[in-house]
């Protein structure tokens, strides 16, 4: 089963270390499960939680390029989605269409009277 993993997700799995990595490690650990990013979303992965604001050690950063670098199969995702509510979220629908992924992995909830 392929999945996409929402930046958001692997973010608050190197804050948090508890639930969302947790989630992470269980992808990463079963055979069944195949972890499918473009490169463009690889590329967030690693810039996102190089930001100043979250104060991550380079030993956790680190840690978290490698698994990138070894755990994720990359997939090419042609075309645009269209996706009013997040187009920076886009890029995760592209690939989860691209690679007939089976699960999308989000922290995202929609927001209150959204129409």
């Amino acid at each position: 089963m392929r999945v996409v993993v929402d930046t958001n997700v692997v973010v608050s799995a190197a804050l948090k270390d508890r639930n969302p990595e947790a989630v992470i490690l269980f992808v990463v650990k079963h055979p069944e499960f195949e972890w499918v990013a473009s490169t463009e979303i690889i590329a967030e992965y690693v810039e996102v939680p190089r930001r100043a604001k979250f104060h991550l050690p380079e030993p956790i950063l680190s840690k978290w390029t490698n698994i990138f670098a070894l755990m994720i199969t990359v997939v090419e995702a042609q075309g645009g989605v269209d996706f009013p509510r997040d187009q920076k979220d886009a890029k995760f629908l592209a690939c989860a269409s691209a690679s007939e992924a089976d699960y999308f992995i989000t922290g995202d909830c929609p927001a209150k009277n959204v129409v």
